[in-house]
Parts: C-alpha cells; sequence; structure tokens
C-alpha cells in the first residue's frame, strides 16, 4: 500500500499565514538593501570583539541546521535502505533548500566588503588552509546540489518529461554528493570555534569533540525539523490527505539513538577534561547547559510512550523540544558563551532582528506557496478507503 507519488496541496495561495508575514519579508528585503548601500554599521551592532552576531549564530548555523532535514531522510533512505520513508523525502528537501539558500544570503550580507566576493569564486584567490573557506565552498555546491535533487517536482509540475528522465539518469550521483556535502561543512561549522580556545566558556568549548558535536545536533536537527514540519502540514490538512504520523513515530527510534550519543558525549567530555565543577554554579551558563541538556532529554520520555504512537501533538512537543535544545547549543557555543575580552559588548540591533525574522517569514510563505502549486507532499491515498477491516487492524500501515 505504500506509494510515493505525489500532489500538489492546491488551495488558496494567499492565506492569513502568508499576509501576516509578508510584511515581515518585505521589511528584510529593505533593511537589506539599506545595509548594502549604507554600510554594516547601519544595521548592525557588530564590533572588533565580535566579528559576527545573531547573522551567524542564528541565521547560518541554527539555520542551517534546521535546514538538514533533506540530508537527515538522504542517509535514511538511500544509504541505509529504508524506503518506507520516502514520502518524507520531497517536503523536507524544499525546507532545506529554503534554509540554505537563506543561511547563505546571511553570509553574504554579513561580509563587510561584499563587493569582493566574487573573488571567492576565483581559483588563483583560494585559501585552502581556511576552515570558514571549505565550509563556504560545500555550502555553495550543496544549495545547487539541493536545486537540481528538486527539480524533478518542478519537471513534473510543466510536464516535461524528457528533461526528467534524463535528470533521473544522473540522480544518484547527486544524491550521494548531497549525502556527502553536509558532512564536511556541518563539522567544519563546529572547528570554526576550536581556534577561539579559552574565549568560549569551558562547558561549551570541546575541542576536538566540537566537530562531531556539530555534526551531530545537525542530524537532531534535521529529524526534528522533518517531524516538526510534517506535523504542522497534517493539522493544515485537517485529514484531506493520509496521515504521516505512524511514520514520524518510527523516525524516532532513529532521533532516540542520537540524543543519547549527544547527551553521554557532552558528559563524557566534561568529566575527562574534569569541567563538571562549573555545572554547579549559579550563572546563566549552568543554567543555559541544564536547560539545553533538558530540552535535549524530555523527547526521551516523550517518544516512548504508547501514546505517540498514533499521537501527532506529543510527536511535535518531543520535535520542538529537539529543535530548541540543538539551537540553543549552537547559539551558546557560537554566540552566547564566548567572550572575545577587552571589553567587548554586542546586543542584536532592532535591524538585525527583523532581518532575522525577514528570512524566517521568507521561507514560510515560499514554502507554503510551493506546496500548494508543486508535486511535493505524499498524494492522498483513496485506495485505503476500500478496505476499513484492513486499515482498523493495521492502523500502522497509514503511510
Amino acid at each position: 500500500m505504500t506509494t510515493h507519488k505525489a500532489s500538489p496541496l492546491g488551495g488558496r495561495l494567499v492565506t492569513w499565514p502568508v499576509m501576516v508575514l509578508a510584511p515581515f519579508a518585505l521589511l528584510c528585503g529593505l533593511l537589506i538593501v539599506r545595509r548594502l548601500f549604507s554600510g554594516i554599521a547601519a544595521v548592525s551592532a557588530l564590533n572588533g570583539g565580535y566579528p559576527w552576531g545573531i547573522w551567524i549564530a542564528f541565521d547560518l548555523l541554527v539555520g542551517t541546521g534546521l535546514a538538514c532535514g533533506g540530508w537527515a531522510l538522504a542517509w535514511t533512505v538511500y544509504v541505509f535502505n529504508r524506503g518506507e520513508y520516502h514520502p518524507l523525502v520531497r517536503p523536507a528537501l524544499l525546507a532545506s533548500l529554503f534554509g540554505y539558500s537563506l543561511g547563505g544570503l546571511s553570509i553574504t550580507i554579513d561580509v563587510g566588503r561584499y563587493w569582493n566576493l566574487p573573488y571567492f569564486f576565483m581559483p588563483s584567490h583560494f585559501n585552502t588552509s581556511s576552515v570558514l573557506f571549505e565550509t563556504a565552498v560545500c555550502m555553495t555546491i550543496y544549495i545547487g546540489v539541493m536545486a537540481l535533487e528538486f527539480a524533478p517536482a518542478l519537471l513534473e509540475r510543466f510536464g516535461w518529461r524528457l528533461p526528467l528522465k534524463r535528470l533521473n539518469k544522473i540522480m544518484f550521483f547527486i544524491i550521494a554528493l548531497g549525502a556527502l556535502l553536509p558532512m564536511m561543512h556541518q563539522s567544519s561549522m563546529g572547528s570554526l570555534m576550536m581556534v577561539a580556545g579559552n574565549k568560549v566558556h569551558p562547558l561549551w568549548q570541546g575541542y576536538e569533540l566540537l566537530p562531531l558535536f556539530s555534526l551531530l545536533t545537525a542530524f537532531i536537527m534535521g529529524f526534528s525539523m522533518v517531524v516538526f514540519e510534517g506535523s504542522l502540514v497534517q493539522a493544515g490538512m485537517r485529514g484531506r490527505g493520509a496521515s504521516e504520523t505512524p511514520l514520524f513515530y518510527r523516525l524516532t527510534r532513529i532521533i532516540n539513538l542520537l540524543l543519547i550519543l549527544f547527551i553521554a558525549l557532552r558528559f563524557a567530555e566534561l568529566i575527562w577534561r574534569h569541567k563538571t565543577g562549573y555545572l554547579w554554579h549559579t550563572d546563566r551558563f549552568a543554567l543555559s547547559f541544564w536547560a539545553e541538556t533538558a530540552l535535549m532529554a524530555l523527547p526521551l520520555l516523550i517518544f516512548n510512550l504508547r501514546r505517540s504512537r498514533r499521537d501527532a501533538r506529543l510527536l511535535f512537543i518531543g520535535a520542538l523540544c529537539m529543535i530548541l535544545g540543538a539551537a540553543f547549543w549552537r547559539m551558546n557555543y557560537s554566540l552566547l558563551a564566548f567572550n572575545p575580552g577587552g571589553g567587548y559588548r554586542y546586543f542584536p540591533t532592532a535591524s538585525e532582528i527583523l532581518i532575522t525574522l525577514g528570512f524566517v517569514a521568507i521561507e514560510v510563505c515560499a514554502y507554503i506557496l510551493l506546496i500548494r502549486l508543486l508535486p511535493v507532499l505524499p498524494a492522498q491515498r483513496p485506495e485505503l478507503k476500500s478496505i476499513p477491516a484492513e486499515v482498523e487492524h493495521e492502523p500502522t500501515h497509514h503511510h
């Protein structure tokens, strides 16, 4: 009964979420134009001690982590051959494409002399010993790879069969490249803060383990976004499509292993380097550590409740906890637990915050519009209605 056919959701394009978020997207565009013509100081509070702020810590590090759903599912479906999760790939891939594209845009507006960006594409100016260069190269290529992976949805919508057939012949290579590239740049995002040394609080300065922590949080955030977005879409469809809740529940078995591994390694690193004393300080760093740990541990309890097998609300809550916990860890190690010394202070300006909110608004609006226009979501399967007895006795087969 499993099918991988997708279809447009249809319905009105201009809905209330689009109308609410569109002004934020427009304001974001205007502020970016102001930044490009008036300089970064016109919209940002960055300084010599804090060369990057919320645009990098949240828009890039957290944003691309949340955009790892397509990559995480690519490993699950194509590497580990778990084909039952294939219906979830295309929605996750679309969210990933937007997340990474907007993450790349945040880098562009964060670069002080953005007019020098063309040098990045000139081999004579390559700085191959730079972690930032490796991250930027992998992200740039990966955005193009995701565009090719999502292209079949566009080709199907317009009925372009010949280009679709040719693209499918090389899709195995594109998928393999797409599974490899995030392994490189997501781990490198952890390597970036290794060189910061003691400027990062000991509870987050994991040195050699930072790349691994960054990679694990990418997997955790990717899978959690698949469940989170899927639950929201199911709620919005209100029964008009096939329920994917049992499929999301089976995905939590993989998530549980990742959560246990991350939490165990976090505490093992603290014990090995004799840093457990920091856990009992009555400061914001200890509170932040226990808060993010609790958020990462709570889904282990939620996902093991029997009710969560059929209750999409519990899966939604568990996924939200993982998103907040992993995002909080990335914000801490890159910004909140970073102290450059020298009396430097940083707090994002209203313009920085509005640009960040605008990025989120752009992604949500574009996602809503495209799932209504393109074959992204799993198609409704009316054939299930003709066999109510089987459905009644095997509710976990509704995927």
